[in-house]
């Protein structure tokens, strides 16, 4: 399945900061770059850098970033799914997996993370796929945001929806372990139904349940 990567820049000021938002952007141009040292509720920035890059470089992989300069102060990822998940069992070319989205503390009010998944979609560039999203309440900063269980989720939700993602049912254990876990799926417009059905097939696994 060929990759269409069409690359998209924005920026703003806010405070006085200049911010960019680009993406998806080339290996290349992101090994130029640096982490901001808050980036790290899911490695080390040092890490987390190396893991975009590689991500960048695969032919599906797409990181949207937003800087300051040289340096990142937010990204989201998409890929396929890890193949020791269940959402790779179908092993669908058109299926993409979100798969983290962080903004360093001092740029959360800023309103970046709905422009790095709004920057994500734009061109249609992701009409043919059936991206999803799993999202686990352990994960989620509760304590530096202050918010409880469920207003996270409902903030989590709500950026989620800002480019038309669904709450979708499942029977993935990791899910049902805490009612605030959730999936957000979003089909594009020209995704097969042979896919959508596929789809749930992998979201259910115990037929019975749809």
């Amino acid at each position: 399945m060929e990759h269409i990567k069409q690359h998209n820049v924005h920026s703003f000021q806010r405070n006085g900061r200049e911010i960019v938002v680009e993406g998806p952007v080339p290996s290349s141009l992101l090994q130029s770059y640096h982490m901001h040292p808050d980036l790290d509720a899911f490695r080390r920035p040092n890490e987390q850098h190396e893991a975009l890059v590689e991500i960048s470089a695969l032919a599906e992989g797409r990181i949207i970033l937003a800087r300051e300069g040289q340096t990142i102060i937010g990204y989201v990822t998409f890929h396929y799914p890890d193949e020791m998940e269940r959402w790779s069992d179908g092993n669908m070319k058109d299926l993409i997996e979100l798969g983290a989205i962080e903004v360093a503390d001092e740029f959360r009010s800023y309103g970046i993370g709905k422009m790095l998944i709004s920057t994500a979609f734009e061109h249609e560039q992701m009409e043919k796929y059936i991206v999803f999203t799993t999202e686990y309440y352990w994960h989620w900063d509760l304590k530096g945001s202050g918010l409880s269980v469920w207003d996270y989720r409902k903030m989590m939700e709500k950026l989620m929806k800002t480019v038309d993602m669904e709450w979708y049912a499942t029977d993935d254990p990791e899910i049902c372990a805490h009612p605030a876990n959730c999936l957000m799926v979003r089909i594009g417009r020209n995704v097969p139904l042979s896919s959508k059905e596929q789809f749930d097939k992998v979201r259910f696994r115990h037929r019975y349940m749809y």
